[in-house]
């Protein structure tokens, strides 16, 4: 029964450990980014691109969560 529990517990800190990490990243990125377009407005496409790029943390995070949940249960 506990076991299930720390189960749950490992999963949900995986997956809000990404989501922060992304959460980080798009904040520090997005600053740079809308500083870079007020200067140069052809770079909208480079950093659309680079604000996107960290929501891969969360899906590797939501796939190890998971695979926590699955291969345990």
């Amino acid at each position: 029964m506990a076991e299930a529990g720390l189960i749950g517990i490992a999963a949900a800190i995986v997956f809000v450990g990404s989501a922060l990490a992304a959460a980080w990243a798009q904040s520090r990125i997005g600053v740079a980014v809308v500083g870079a377009m007020a200067e140069k407005e052809s770079l909208f496409g480079k950093g659309l691109i680079l604000t996107v790029i960290p929501e891969t943390i969360v899906i590797i995070g939501f796939v190890v969560a998971f695979l926590i949940v699955g291969l345990a249960g």
